[in-house]
Formats: structure tokens, C-alpha cells, sequence
């Protein structure tokens, strides 16, 4: 019984294929691991592929005796039997096919689902700096192709070799409780498949790694250029030509290793052929010389049918099993990629002892914090402000300052360097990060929403919002006019990524997703650029009741938002260089003025 199961791997980059770890005890003790949980159905199945193997062999040793005793013994009666007991065998034999078949897919799959799984909760741990630094193309890479391809290796590599062990083991025996002189002349030619494949191996390693860094870039542009933002982008700019080149280029390269991979080590396969001819052949000569030799009586017509039909049933799996180290190394390759994320450590850590605040009045606070995307490049530089409770603070300053910076260690999507951020005097490090994250709203310029209707996006926010609280939330946010406009009302489609809503009512769906959310603080990175005057009116009316009661923490863009904070903190170069209201920075004549010179009062004066 030949093993089933595929192949479909995915392939370390260069780089990681350089640093390819050694395959230890410890590297597969954690591969057993994953299987452990279902170690009882791997067994039956294993077990139900010896048994076949087994019972493979009955029907090449009952084509003998159907030669010796029903075609030249002449007993009809006997060769009926036979060949219905031959029939029997090989039936019973696929039903076990079926069996082990079953349950090989049933163990892949969990495995599948478990590793998915863990892979998806790690991922969702990370910061945001996993996700800034690596490519998504190569994370779904991972997430799909490669924890996909472990079907692949527990049952296709790991069945195919076990029944190929099994078949050539029970082979063996076979011939030689047949005639061993004749099994000797087989298994003779056996050394001319063991030829060297190691250099085999690594050209295939090295073809497989250069491809999978093909696939990874090929994967990466099509995530880019087939978004719904990506694909505007290549038609405003009309690069769709220069696009299709690049993409046809990487797919060429795919293509030529692809090929090479597969053609690599033909002609190592080709020879097989030929030794596996000429084995049968050596067979039918000594055998027939023993037969034909007077005074001999131990072999017959039949037996020789049956060392023929064994011996061939012998190089086949031999032939399989000079494959394994290649595919071992491909899976142990496999499974390196995988556990490369999996052991990724977690820089935003919940404490075990983590203080969950049952009451939030929202003060925030910096203390002397310092912090830099790259370790040796600081983005901000020893920042300190309070904002207090129910209070709004306004952030303005040059693009680059670091302002979206100071909205990310809020909520901690990164943590500081240095100092700390504290809410209600707390350090935020030794607060429960959910406890955290369910006090603060955030909305920002590109206002995020997943393909689903209005209703999914808004009920994202709290899963067991009523409709009223839909509604209202709705109204706050100044959308529910247009929201009953449509046809399906709250049902109805946004598309992916909202591409059938305009930015701006993207944004004042995001706010009464914030608004149903109900945070005690609430950070807010106004987007006015893109939006008409009318758009901005009905924005800043829909976060009023958002921001009314609450900590707010605004990037500024709007002279409307800056008049009407309570303190405004004007960053430049990673540093707050004033502090103060409206009126009273202007008189400093310093970098809030400029700012107003060039930004805000022109807005004024259009006004």
C-alpha cells in the first residue's frame, strides 16, 4: 500500500536558511508534541499501514501457487479459490487504505487547527513593531502555506515512509522464505539505488529556499496592489504596467526554479529505472537456469512469477525512501519557519499580578519618557505632561514630531524606553492590559472597517449592544441619517476596508463605534485634509458628545479643537517646547506662533 498525502512545503528565505537551526532532540521532542494529543489514531493508523503492507504480499504469493497448482496443476476447482481469496485480500486491504486514510487527514488536520491556532493567538500578542517590521505577505505566508504544508508531512512524509518500511521489510522476508538465492540476486542490485544523495539534497535545498523568497515578494505585491487602497493607488500613479512587469518577472523566476527544482536529480531517478529492469531480468535468467537444470526441485514457474512480482514491489519503495532525507530536511525546514514565529518572545506582557482598576476617573500622565522605534534613534525625549481627569489636551507640531508616537504608548501598542505613563497614578505596565485597552477609545485619520455590514462593525466595539444603543450610538456620531437612507439600514454592506462609504463617514462611524464603546479616555487624531467643509462640520459635531466628560488626548489639526483645549503641548523634535492655552502661546512669539502663522490662521481667515 503506497502512502497518501501531498507535498505543498514552504521554504525558509536565504537568510534563515543560513541560520537554519540544527535539527536537536529538543527541536523533535516539539514537533512530538503536537502530535501527543493524538498519538492513539497516529498509532492505529501506522498500524493499519503494516497490516496492508502485510497483506499486499498475499496476493503476489498466491499468483504463484495459482500458476503452479490451478494453470499447470490443472485444478480448477483451487484455482477459483485462489483468485477469490486474492480478490478477498486486496478488498480488505483498500478498506484499510480508507481507514488509514481517515485517520491520517483527521490528525493532520487537528494538528493544522491546533498549530493555526496557537500561531494566531501569538501573533495577536505581539507589538505593533512585529507588524511594522515584517512583511504581511510572509506572516500569512506562514500562517497558511506553511503551517498548511504540516498536512503534507504527517501524512505524506511520515505515512509514505512508514509504509514504505513496512513494504520493503515484508518484501524482503517474502523472497527469502521463498528462495533465498534468488532473494540474494535481488537484493544484490539494492546498492546501486543507495547512490550518494546529498548533493542531491542541498541543490534541491538551495533551488526550494531561492523560490520560497520568490513566492514571499510575489505575495507581498499582491497584498499591496490588490487592496482596494493599492489598487488606486496604481491606477492614480498608472503604474499597472510597471506593476504587471515587476509581477511577471518574480513569476518568471518562479517559474525557471520551479522547473530546475524539479528536474533536479532526473537523472538520479532515470538510473533507478534502469537497475529496477535489470533486477527481474537477473530473476528470470537464474531462476530459469534452475528450473531448466536436471535434478533440481526446489523453485517452479510460480515461484519465480512471485520473486519477480516481489522484487519489484521491493525497489519501489526503496526508490521512495532515498527521497526521505530531502524531504525530512524540507520538513524540518518547515517546521523551523513556524516555531521561528511561534518563539518570537512577547514584548507587551500582561503581569501575573496585573492591577485591575474597578473604577477609572482617566487622569493621564507622562513621566520623563523616552522612546525610540530604533533602539539607537530616539523618537521622543524625555516627555512629561499630565492630563487631567475629563480634561481635553490638544497635541500640535510639525509632521515627524512624534505625536502619533505619544498616542501609541497610551494605549501600549509599544512601551516606553524610559519613564512611564501612568492612568490614575498607575504605571499602565502594571495594569491588565484588557482592563486597559476597554478605558480607551481611539480614533484615528484612516478609519479602519472590516468587510461586513454596519451592524458587525459598530457591534465590534461591544458585542452586546442593543439596537437602541446601535441607534443612539448612531445618532451621536451624526450618521444615522444616512444609516436609514439605505436599503439594508444597519445591515448594510461596507466592503472591504469601507470602500463604499466616504472618508468621512467611515470616520463618524468609527466615533459611534468609540461613542458605543463608552471609554474614559479618549484618543482622537483629527483627519481634516481630506474632507470638505461640510464633512468637518458634521465631524466635529459628532465628536463633541464623544469627547464631552471624558480624557481626551487630540492631535490637533483644527483651530476649532486648539481654541477649545484645555492645554495644548506643542511638540517639535520629539520634545514638548511649550505648554499652555491658545492666547497665551501666542504671546511666546515661539513655535506655537509659527504654527498658527502657517496652519491655523489661514483656516481663520477663510472662515
Amino acid at each position: 500500500m503506497n502512502g497518501r498525502g501531498g507535498r505543498g512545503f514552504r521554504y525558509e528565505t536565504e537568510e534563515e536558511r543560513q541560520n537554519r537551526p540544527k535539527v536537536t532532540k529538543k527541536l523533535l521532542s516539539r514537533i512530538f508534541s503536537y502530535l501527543k494529543p493524538y498519538w492513539s489514531r497516529l498509532a492505529l493508523s501506522l498500524l493499519t499501514i503494516v497490516v496492508a503492507a502485510v497483506l499486499d504480499v498475499f496476493p503476489s504469493i498466491l499468483t504463484g501457487r495459482i500458476i503452479d497448482d490451478g494453470f499447470i496443476g490443472g485444478d480448477f476447482r483451487l484455482l477459483v479459490l485462489l483468485v477469490l481469496l486474492a480478490v478477498g485480500v486486496m478488498v480488505t486491504s483498500s478498506l484499510l487504505g480508507l481507514l488509514e486514510n481517515y485517520l491520517n487527514t483527521s490528525v493532520s488536520q487537528h494538528i493544522v487547527r491546533d498549530m493555526k491556532n496557537g500561531m494566531y493567538g501569538h501573533l495577536q500578542q505581539m507589538s505593533q513593531r512585529f507588524f511594522t517590521v515584517n512583511k504581511q505577505g510572509d506572516i500569512i505566508t506562514r500562517m497558511t502555506g506553511d503551517i498548511g504544508g504540516i498536512q503534507g508531512v504527517i501524512s505524506g512524509t511520515l505515512t509514505r515512509t512508514v509504509s514504505n518500511v513496512a513494504m520493503l521489510t515484508v518484501s524482503i522476508i517474502a523472497m527469502v522464505q521463498k528462495n533465498w538465492l534468488l532473494a540474494l540476486v535481488g537484493i544484490a542490485i539494492l546498492p546501486l539505488f543507495i547512490l550518494p544523495t546529498k548533493s542531491v539534497g542541498k541543490r534541491r535545498w538551495k533551488l526550494t529556499m531561492e523560490a520560497q523568497e520568490q513566492h514571499d515578494e510575489a505575495n507581498q505585491q499582491l497584498n499591496e496592489t490588490l487592496s482596494v487602497s493599492g489598487q488606486q493607488l496604481v491606477k492614480i500613479f498608472t503604474r499597472e504596467e510597471e506593476e504587471y512587469e515587476k509581477f511577471t518577472r518574480v513569476n518568471e523566476k518562479i517559474r525557471k526554479l520551479t522547473v530546475k527544482e524539479a528536474m533536479a536529480g532526473r537523472w538520479f531517478r532515470m538510473a533507478i529505472g534502469t537497475f529496477a529492469n535489470l533486477g527481474p531480468m537477473l530473476i528470470y535468467l537464474i531462476g530459469g537456469i534452475l528450473i531448466l537444470q536436471k535434478g533440481y526441485t526446489g523453485l517452479t514457474v510460480g515461484d519465480v512469477t512471485v520473486m519477480v512480482t516481489l522484487l519489484t514491489r521491493m525497489y519501489r519503495p526503496v526508490s521512495a525512501l532515498l527521497g526521505v532525507p530531502v524531504d525530512f530536511s524540507r520538513a524540518m525546514a518547515l517546521f523551523s519557519r513556524i516555531f521561528d514565529y511561534l518563539d518570537m518572545p512577547v514584548e507587551i506582557e500582561n503581569k501575573k499580578d496585573a492591577i485591575v482598576l474597578d473604577t477609572m476617573t482617566g487622569e493621564l500622565a507622562f513621566h520623563k519618557v523616552n522612546f525610540g522605534y530604533d533602539p539607537d534613534k530616539a523618537i521622543l525625549k524625555d516627555i512629561s505632561f499630565v492630563v487631567p481627569a475629563r480634561n481635553m489636551t490638544a497635541i500640535v507640531g510639525p509632521s515627524g514630531a512624534g505625536k502619533t508616537t505619544i498616542t501609541n504608548l497610551v494605549i501600549r501598542l509599544y512601551d516606553v524606553t524610559g519613564g512611564q505613563v501612568t492612568i490614575d497614578g498607575v504605571d499602565i505596565r502594571d495594569l491588565d492590559l484588557k482592563c486597559l485597552r476597554q478605558q480607551i477609545g481611539m480614533v484615528t485619520q484612516e478609519a479602519y472597517l472590516f468587510n461586513g455590514s454596519i451592524r458587525d462593525n459598530l457591534l465590534y466595539a461591544r458585542a452586546d449592544a442593543t439596537e437602541a444603543q446601535l441607534i443612539h450610538a448612531c445618532k451621536e456620531a451624526r450618521i444615522y441619517s444616512l444609516i436609514e437612507s439605505l436599503p439594508q439600514g444597519l445591515d448594510t454592506l461596507v466592503g472591504n476596508r469601507g470602500i463604499k462609504l466616504s472618508g468621512g463617514e467611515k470616520q463618524r462611524l468609527s466615533i459611534a463605534r468609540v461613542i458605543l464603546k463608552d471609554p474614559r479616555i479618549i484618543i482622537f487624531d483629527e483627519a481634516t485634509s481630506s474632507l470638505d467643509s461640510i464633512t468637518e462640520n458634521l465631524i466635529q459635531e459628532a465628536i463633541e458628545p464623544l469627547l464631552r466628560g471624558r480624557t481626551s488626548l487630540v492631535i490637533a489639526h483644527r483651530l476649532s479643537t486648539v481654541m477649545a483645549a484645555d492645554q495644548i503641548l506643542v511638540l517639535h523634535q520629539g520634545r514638548i517646547v511649550e505648554t499652555g492655552q491658545h492666547q497665551d502661546l501666542l504671546k511666546n512669539n515661539g513655535i506655537y506662533k509659527e504654527l498658527y502663522e502657517t496652519q491655523f490662521k489661514k483656516v481663520l481667515e477663510a472662515v
